[in-house]
């Protein structure tokens, strides 16, 4: 059978979470976290099949009632130490048994609650690339950045106070969105295959690890008209 030419996207969602529990059923803006993330892969050009991996019944649920399709992540790669590309390599064995894959794989996390469907595909397009097998949203970083031995890591404390428009422009891995050619993610086992692109993009909003994140983005959301 002969690749799709759209795009896969793959969302990761287990049940479990420490940190915050339940953490990707947390509403945000009206919407879960799981379902405004398969609400932006919905809304991207490029992509024409969206899977949840999930180990939790809730969450398939929630998937499927947005409009995504679901596999069922087993218990050993649903815990804590578990990565996520273990979660993105099994869901591609268990679509390969439905028929042939496509040739580029998006990765969004829920975490991530104010991904569009332009971003996504803002990050699909660095692909086309000649050379390129992976690209990854980034923020642009203004400041100065220090180890905690008190050494400076793009600035000399020794010299002349830079403005921070003229530091060296430096960016900021969102962890929202990352793409890749499946073929060359299942050969390396990484979201990063190597040559990668990093995609700029503005305005990508806060990603969601504590409490606090949770309730800023709440916030956000609160002031967003729609």
């Amino acid at each position: 059978m002969t690749a799709s030419p759209g795009a896969l996207a793959l969302i990761p969602a287990r049940g479990g979470s420490k940190g915050i529990p339940g953490k990707n059923l947390q509403m945000v803006g009206g919407f879960s976290l799981v379902a405004r993330c398969v609400q932006a892969a919905l809304a991207s050009r490029r992509v024409e099949r969206v899977v949840v991996s999930t180990d939790a019944d809730a969450i398939a649920e929630e998937a499927r009632t947005h409009g995504a399709e679901v596999v069922r992540r087993p218990a050993a790669i649903a815990e804590d130490t578990a990565s996520s590309e273990s979660a993105l390599l099994h869901a591609l064995e268990t679509l390969e048994q439905q028929g042939a894959l496509p040739q580029q794989l998006v990765f969004l996390q829920c975490t991530s609650p104010f991904t569009t469907g332009a971003q996504i595909d803002k990050v699909l397009a660095a692909l086309a690339t000649p050379g390129i097998n992976s690209s990854f949203a980034v923020a642009p970083w203004h400041g100065f950045l220090w180890r905690h031995d008190g050494c400076g890591i793009n600035h000399d404390p020794q010299q002349p106070r830079q403005r921070r428009q003229d530091l060296e422009p430096a960016f900021l891995e969102t962890g929202a969105i990352y793409a890749m050619s499946i073929d060359c993610f299942r050969a390396e086992g990484s979201r990063f295959c190597a040559p990668w692109q990093p995609v700029v993009i503005e305005d990508s909003g806060p990603e969601i690890d504590t409490p606090a994140d949770l309730a800023l983005c709440r916030s956000l959301a609160a002031l967003t008209p729609g």
